[in-house]
């Protein structure tokens, strides 16, 4: 009998019990902030689940602009595109593809992008240093990247640490991972924001220039 893949079941309840709106859309717009694409962006949004950055996206890049939405869960994926359906947006790809694992005939044809973002997605996989690592190279020489991630709270929201563990570990989640820390080497002028207590952490960096590239 062939396994359920994760979220073969929780895909279509997703948006409901992931706390997106009381806890976890403050970083995704936190992110938006600190990205601030200009229309006609091309953007790479890797682990996309049901495509909860999508409508935040558009509001900057447009119909002249476009995401590649790229998710190893196909229930997931499902999801994501009839959010894209209902919605209208035209210019949204989703690809089936393992983020740790991803090869240049994954990423699509708009590919190297002007933005790349995971949210909430890193600290799902193993390795995600391997994911991060795709996300910087699919992205062009003066692009932008952003991560959004969880850590336990700090401060006097350290209260809270149970529920954030919790819900961590109901979505699958290493609150330990903190992928934002290995952004600091890889990329240049990195911006940081911190919500809800410091449970969630926001980082955004610029690719530099590679050997033989230049800044486009």
């Amino acid at each position: 009998m062939r396994r359920p893949t994760k979220y073969t079941f929780s895909a279509r309840l997703y948006d409901v019990i992931s706390a997106e709106w009381p806890v976890y859309r403050a970083g995704r717009e936190a992110a938006f902030e600190l990205l601030n694409l200009p229309a006609g962006s091309h953007v790479l949004d890797l682990g996309c689940g049901t495509g909860l950055n999508f409508a935040g996206l558009q509001r900057m890049i447009g119909p002249t602009g476009s995401i590649t939405g790229i998710d190893a869960s196909p229930q997931m994926l499902e999801q994501a595109r009839l959010r894209a359906a209902r919605a209208g947006w035209m210019n949204v790809t989703l690809i089936p593809a393992d983020a740790t694992a991803l090869t240049s005939a994954d990423l699509g044809e708009q590919a190297p992008f002007d933005a790349a973002l995971s949210t909430y997605a890193l600290s799902l996989m193993t390795p995600w240093q391997a994911a991060l690592e795709s996300m910087i190279s699919a992205t062009r020489v003066g692009g932008v990247v952003a991560v959004v991630d969880m850590q336990r709270p700090v401060g006097r929201a350290t209260a809270w640490t149970p529920l954030a563990k919790l819900a961590c570990r109901l979505g699958g989640a290493d609150i330990e991972a903190h992928p934002w820390t290995a952004m600091t080497p890889l990329l240049q002028n990195l911006s940081a924001r911190t919500v809800r207590g410091g449970h969630i952490q926001i980082r955004v960096g610029t690719v530099g220039a590679r050997p033989g590239e230049r800044k486009s």
